[in-house]
């Protein structure tokens, strides 16, 4: 399929953190957005951020993502979608309240695109490396996207209610994906669909928060941020190491996702390195003047990684280093007076 250049694009939960920053991209190159949200307070903030783009950003309520035909009008006369919508949490009791949500959600949205009369080139499906890693695997590993975590749906099968509640939240993400990539390949084998798909695998992302009023405002990974680094009330080596990258790179790539015609079909890990939390925390040290050395990424070894290659190869994705992304996080905190 060609590529989506220029038009309407869909944004699944617009408001969102990862969202904001995809939409004030797309804006920025061109594009309408028609942003969804769960309800029409939800939206307030966004729109006063990107008030400067006027009717090119379009809202619109879907109050429950999970009803079928829930999605049917939010698509009429979009070209593309970046679909962003999903539970993020870690506290179900039943796995089904975080999983079917996403996969219904997103096998809906999917199947709304694909009537009778859809103007989808393009649907861009946000993933997280939640389906990528496995935990039975050994390390050290470095995983691509050829890797699917088969591990967390597998506890969840065995263990239902008692199994891990992050397994949880990974298994949804990984069958989510798997759902999307499912109704795709059938889709296309019986002629049923005129899209095509690309999926994005993000890790830890990090950044201000757009229309954020206060600290609580953060999301679960800049909140996390925020308090280790900034406040310094937890302590950063209680967090395993993981990967990370900056919520403008990841824009970035949801943008080439869609104007890059050899995107289509393809699956991308958007990851910039591994990290541990005391690395951002020297770094964010040196930058507010406090005492104690600079540290250095390069200074450490990493058993578990991912590898952003084809974001690369493909995207032709360029990546900020920590020392930019927290200077930018540092910038904005001490423009709102919280540091």
């Amino acid at each position: 399929m060609p590529a989506v250049k220029s038009g309407k694009v869909l944004v699944t939960g617009v408001n969102g953190f990862i969202a904001g920053w995809v939409t004030q991209l797309l804006l920025e190159h061109g594009f309408t957005v028609r942003g969804t949200v769960r309800s029409a307070e939800k939206a307030i903030p966004i729109r006063n951020v990107l008030a400067a783009y006027g009717d090119r950003l379009e809202i619109t309520v879907v109050e429950d993502m999970t009803l079928p035909g829930a999605f049917d009008e939010a698509v009429l006369g979009v070209d593309a979608i970046v679909h962003l919508a999903s539970p993020v949490h870690v506290h179900a009791e039943d796995p089904d309240e975080i999983i079917r949500p996403a996969v219904d959600g997103t096998t809906d949205i999917l199947r709304s695109a694909s009537r009778s009369g859809s103007s989808v080139k393009r649907i861009v499906y946000v993933s997280s490396l939640a389906a990528v890693v496995n935990s039975r695997r050994g390390k050290p590993v470095v995983y691509t996207e050829e890797d699917w975590n088969d591990a967390d749906p597998a506890e969840v099968r065995e263990k239902g209610v008692d199994a891990n509640p992050a397994a949880k939240y990974r298994a949804s993400k990984a069958l989510a994906e798997k759902a999307a990539w499912n109704f795709y390949e059938e889709g296309r084998a019986q002629g049923a669909i005129a899209w095509d798909l690309v999926t994005l695998c993000p890790p830890w992302t990090f950044g201000p928060v757009l229309g954020a009023a206060s600290p609580d405002d953060l999301t679960f990974s800049v909140e996390r941020w925020f308090s280790i680094c900034i406040k310094e009330v937890d302590d950063p080596t209680n967090w395993s190491v993981t990967d990370w990258a900056d919520v403008r790179d990841f824009a970035s790539a949801t943008l080439l996702s869609l104007t890059k015609a050899e995107a289509g079909g393809e699956r991308f890990i958007i990851a910039r390195s591994p990290f541990y939390w005391k690395q951002w925390v020297a770094i964010t040290r040196h930058l507010l003047g406090k005492s104690g050395p600079k540290d250095s990424h390069e200074t450490y070894q990493f058993d578990v990684a991912f590898s952003s290659q084809k974001s690369k190869d493909v995207l032709g994705l360029h990546y900020r280093d920590m020392e930019e992304t927290a200077a930018f996080m540092v910038e904005d905190f001490k423009a709102k007076g919280w540091c």
